[in-house]
């Protein structure tokens, strides 16, 4: 089921083109990302976050990648003087305004979610939030993160999902109306936030999400909805003994 994220509006978007669309996106909006965040969920994406942070359970000497980590908000939320924490991002503009000029145990490194710098099996556990939808083709990136982790290493992907369905009505109309006037008040690009939308309309719900990390070999693949379904924990390992 590749290219399941290959669409915006109602055209197909070539992968170099949608490669380009989407840095431009997050180029456009990084000074002002975190905010629109807080602005736009009302701060909950913090406890989303917090919530994956808790499930990683870092351990001394693990080496922990945080894809499509963008700003860095999870990474510095795993961090520790004991392991190794790195942000991979296509975005240099996003690291930027995450790194600052503040000093953390986090390291920054350019890569795609198609082609991280990073040799076979290295890693013990990588996670990417809300940045899954955003790759030119979900199965390549499956099988990169596949790649890169080691035997029993452990993949933890948060993402925007299907809310119940009493929810959606309401749901949608706020993402339809809302969010891409937030955009342009604050961020002053409402066509990237329009993009931001579509993205999360196109992708796949949480029975098929689990399907396709298990058709990428995963196993003990399960999920854990948060906000009756807006947001979704994807928990998968490597199969192997991690070392």
């Amino acid at each position: 089921m590749a290219n399941l994220s290959n669409t915006f509006g109602e055209r197909e978007v070539a992968p170099p083109e949608r490669e380009a669309l989407v840095r431009s996106v997050f180029r456009r909006v990084a000074d002002r990302y975190d905010l629109m965040n807080d602005l736009m969920s009302f701060g909950i994406h913090r406890l989303w976050k917090r919530s994956l942070a808790w499930a990683v359970d870092p351990r001394p000497g693990q080496l922990i990648v945080d894809l499509a980590g963008g700003t860095g908000d999870v990474a510095r939320l795993v961090m520790g003087a004991d392991r190794r924490v790195v942000v991979i991002d296509p975005s240099v503009e996003m690291m930027q305004a995450g790194r600052g000029s503040r000093k953390s145990l986090v390291d920054w490194s350019a890569g795609t979610a198609e082609s991280m710098p990073l040799p076979d099996a290295c890693v013990d556990t990588l996670t990417i939030s809300f940045g899954i939808r955003n790759v030119t083709d979900i199965d390549t990136a499956l099988a990169e993160i596949w790649r890169v982790l080691k035997p029993g290493g452990r993949l933890l992907c948060l993402e925007f999902s299907t809310p119940a369905a009493p929810l959606r009505p309401f749901y949608e109309a706020y993402n339809r109306h809302v969010i891409p006037r937030l955009g342009a008040m604050v961020a002053r690009h409402p066509d990237a936030y329009h993009y931001l939308i579509e993205s999360i309309r196109r992708f796949p719900d949480q029975e098929e999400m689990k399907r396709l990390l298990e058709a990428q070999r995963f196993t003990d693949v399960y999920y854990r909805n948060y906000s009756f379904g807006i947001a979704c924990l994807h928990v998968a390992s490597r199969p192997g003994n991690a070392g």
